[in-house]
């Protein structure tokens, strides 16, 4: 398993950075080219820009939480939760409910 994480291309933890505007403000997100990879992904299933996206999220999180110690780091969680999502989905299609043996 260590091999194929291993083996993974190196471009998936280059960083990179986007400006996007959060509140009316101009700022900057540094992430790894896989998570942006994932922003973008999601983002298209809303119908949004990645930058579009972030605002929305920002905003929203703003608004339940009332603020944000670190919003790069809650990206990156939303991400994993997104693929964990994907994953979960994907197996409760193709794998028949398990049954309880007494």
């Amino acid at each position: 398993m260590c091999q194929m994480l291993a083996d993974q291309n190196p471009k998936n933890y280059q960083y990179s950075t986007r400006s996007v505007r959060l509140n009316g403000q101009s700022t900057s997100i540094r992430l790894e080219n896989l998570f942006w990879k994932v922003l973008k992904e999601m983002s298209s299933i809303e119908n949004k820009s990645v930058s579009q996206f972030i605002s929305i999220l920002h905003l929203e999180v703003l608004e339940t939480h009332n603020e944000i110690d670190n919003f790069t780091s809650l990206l990156r969680c939303a991400c994993i939760l997104h693929k964990e999502k994907q994953v979960l989905a994907f197996c409760s299609i193709r794998l028949p409910p398990r049954t309880l043996v007494s």
